[in-house]
């Protein structure tokens, strides 16, 4: 992950090399060499991937800015971790500072569940209220917490919670009309109550952080509406611990906003497809790897309005 950008671009390097000198004191093995070399089962361990992917959507970003200079654009948002990645890309926080954060968060969130307490499933082919319905029939049945995590597209939403619940939750929605369920291979349960310990103990760790203005405005996970006021940046990332992910809310206000052309920043393409899902005139792009730049450079020089 990443070793083709670091290899061609003096710039990623630098993002590699700083994130190797961020974490040296936490990791046994440098980040890099993790992402370049595995192994799988040692990168998917949160406290691990979530730096991992900051860092490897940060050095793609800084890559392409090598090539085309600094992106124009008129607001930035990520989904759950990437919110940082869109935090770093605005200049509202250094990025040694979010890759640290984020080693942090990733650790207080593997800790705040016991390994097998907790579970998160996709459900699809039914609106947001139908999963709501069926995570509060579970809950009430079972005493158990369960609720929607990632409203991630009109017919597309992520649960979490306690195991028993979450799998009570998905009965109930096939019964209301799911087309399917998919349990997720996750190590802990995110964006729900359970998180509570995760956030409790992260909110001094944010709050000293020197957040400043973002330019351009980051669109929030937790409140889906533009964001630049440094003052307030730290509680929404705290809140966004426990509180549901509202990517579905935050395309439409971007669009509402003037927004027409969306370019997905890090590796892999999940979040385009979930665009293409949500607004289907969006026109998108994607810069995961190298191989793409030239078809990057095409889709930002297009006019506005122009497709």
């Amino acid at each position: 992950m990443g070793r083709d950008v670091y290899e061609a671009s003096p710039a990623a390097r630098a993002v590699f090399d700083a994130a190797d000198a961020a974490l040296g004191d936490r990791l046994a093995v440098a980040l890099s060499r993790l992402c370049f070399e595995g192994p799988e089962e040692e990168l998917r361990r949160t406290e691990i991937q979530q730096p991992a992917i900051l860092t490897t959507s940060i050095a793609l970003l800084r890559a392409l800015e090598e090539q085309t200079g600094p992106l124009a654009a008129a607001y930035v948002g990520g989904h759950s971790l990437g919110e940082y990645t869109a935090l770093v890309a605005a200049g509202a926080i250094g990025f040694e500072d979010a890759v640290r954060t984020v080693n942090l968060r990733g650790r207080l969130m593997q800790e705040a569940v016991a390994e097998g307490r907790g579970a998160m499933a996709a459900v699809m082919g039914v609106g947001p209220e139908v999963v709501a319905t069926a995570c509060e029939e579970a809950a009430d049945k079972t005493g158990l917490v369960v609720a929607p995590a990632n409203y991630n597209s009109p017919q597309q939403t992520v649960i979490a919670g306690d195991a028993a619940a979450v799998e009570l939750a998905c009965e109930r929605a096939t019964a209301l009309g799911a087309k399917k369920t998919v349990p997720l291979p996750v190590s802990a349960p995110f964006h729900c109550a359970l998180m509570a310990p995760a956030a409790a103990r992260l909110e001094s760790e944010l709050a000293r952080l020197p957040w400043q203005s973002a330019t351009p405005p980051v669109v929030t996970n937790v409140e889906a509406a533009p964001n630049a006021d440094p003052t307030r940046t730290a509680d929404l990332l705290c809140e966004q611990v426990t509180a549901p992910v509202r990517f579905t809310d935050m395309i439409a206000t971007m669009r509402e906003l003037g927004v027409d052309r969306f370019l997905e920043v890090g590796p892999g393409r999940v979040l385009s497809g979930l665009i293409a899902r949500i607004e289907r005139r969006a026109r998108r792009a994607n810069f995961s790897s190298l191989a793409e730049l030239e078809e990057v450079r095409a889709f930002l020089s297009e006019p506005e309005g122009s497709g």
